[in-house]
């Protein structure tokens, strides 16, 4: 195994270690929605610490939430992936 080979290697299972996961940010608006449980666990501090105090905006923005989970979802891991890799010397296409 070559050295980019094994940058590579290090730097999937670094972000496999990190990846946010769809399901368990819908699990997680479900129970805790109210709250921004699902924006905690998405590392979205400062809007999860609004949501707290305003009880998720009166209930709007928790439902607003369901409808743009996926897409935030994707957006944390394809950024935390690009990061990773920068971090590894790895240029992502």
């Amino acid at each position: 195994m070559n050295d980019l080979q094994y940058r590579i290697r290090r730097a999937e299972f670094e972000y496999e270690s990190v990846k946010k996961d769809k399901r368990t940010a819908y699990l997680l608006w479900f129970l805790t929605g109210i709250i921004g449980g699902h924006r905690f666990y998405l590392g979205d501090t400062g809007r999860s610490t609004a949501m707290l105090f305003t009880l998720g905006g009166l209930g709007l923005w928790t439902l607003a939430d369901v409808l743009f989970i996926a897409r935030r979802v994707e957006t944390i891991n394809r950024h935390r992936r690009a990061t990773i890799m920068a971090n590894h010397g790895i240029i992502d296409g």
